[in-house]
């Protein structure tokens, strides 16, 4: 348990290294009106601090930065959630009250805004991805080496796509791996078909279908439909202006991330209901375990339509982004109410 003292101190130095991005000493601390200790007890507690694990010491001065451990104590047990401001509120509320009648302006004009207020990078899953689940596959042979496959989904659309046969697969083979998909696969959510299909479907479709693996290549891609690939991206580059961003093989890592639509499928998709905070290496994904991920859910009578999600530095301003996403997923529930009615 920390002290009253050390919780004061460890407060201070979080909100200053947000600010600064540079380490602080105990001599910016001590200045703070809301800190009444000396420079010498600070150190103290600073030091006291580092070795509990909160506090690092990037070099050999006397500044101190937090720890992934650091900035966690202070999210579960410090922060104080950022008022929004009233223009930020405003122009929320007036985004929120226009009548937008499509549903993907909304969510392409959500993530933009979200970026533009908190200055990092915004992710939104739209509620297509969650609802629209697969309901049928046939497959028509059009002749000896081509088919059409019909895609039916929950929500009666239907995608008709021509393939071509690999070559030495017999139309028999086809009407099998089809029949397993289907009994495998009905009901599941489109975003998932991926990763079904080779984590839990594969080892069965190895036992009873010849030339699976190549029919595997060809299904891959007809059963996943670009169209359903509901997930927004704004302010891609707002991270790369962070002093945290000055390395070259760090910086390309995060943008090929943001290209691998898969990749931000299972960053997002896989986030628990409500507003979440992962810090640091919480992170599984290697190219963003330096930085800082809080996601809100919104939901209609109890079901989950979407998330939309804040990634940004560890050293990110905690108290406005959950703020601001606690508004947006309210005012994305009340939107979604009145669509889904």
């Amino acid at each position: 348990m920390l002290s009253e003292r050390q919780k004061m101190i460890l407060s201070a130095i979080v909100d200053d290294y947000i600010r600064s991005a540079e380490p602080v000493g105990s001599r910016s601390i001590s200045k703070r009106g809301d800190v009444a200790f000396s420079p010498a007890t600070i150190r103290n507690e600073m030091s006291d601090l580092e070795e509990l694990g909160y506090l690092e010491q990037p070099h050999t001065s006397a500044g101190r930065i937090p720890s992934e451990k650091g900035y966690r104590y202070y999210v579960d047990h410090l922060l104080a959630q950022g008022a929004v401001t009233r223009p930020d509120l405003n122009l929320m509320k007036t985004f929120f009250a226009e009548r937008l009648q499509e549903m993907e302006q909304v969510i392409q004009q959500v993530a933009s805004m979200l970026s533009g207020l908190t200055n990092y990078t915004s992710i939104v899953l739209g509620p297509e991805v969650f609802n629209t689940t697969l309901r049928m596959i046939q497959v028509v042979p059009l002749d000896e080496v081509s088919a059409v496959a019909i895609i039916v989904t929950s929500t009666g659309q239907v995608e008709n796509k021509v393939f071509r046969i690999p070559p030495g697969v017999r139309m028999e083979e086809i009407e099998k791996f089809v029949r397993i998909l289907n009994e495998r696969l009905k009901g599941v959510p489109l975003f998932q078909l991926r990763s079904k299909i080779y984590t839990e479907i594969s080892e069965e479709l190895s036992k009873h279908v010849s030339g699976y693996d190549d029919l595997l290549k060809v299904f891959e891609e007809v059963v996943v439909s670009d169209k359903q690939d509901r997930i927004f991206l704004a302010g891609s580059t707002n991270l790369l202006v962070q002093p945290e961003f000055k390395d070259v093989e760090r910086v390309k890592s995060f943008l090929d991330l943001l290209e691998e639509t898969p990749t931000l499928f299972k960053i997002i998709g896989s986030a628990p209901e409500g507003l979440q905070v992962r810090i640091g290496s919480e992170n599984t994904i290697a190219a963003i375990n330096n930085c800082s991920l809080i996601t809100a859910t919104y939901a209609v009578d109890g079901k989950t339509l979407g998330t939309i999600g804040i990634l940004g530095p560890t050293r990110m301003e905690y108290g406005k982004v959950i703020g601001i996403l606690n508004h947006f997923s309210q005012d994305m529930t009340q939107i979604m109410q009145r669509w889904y009615k």
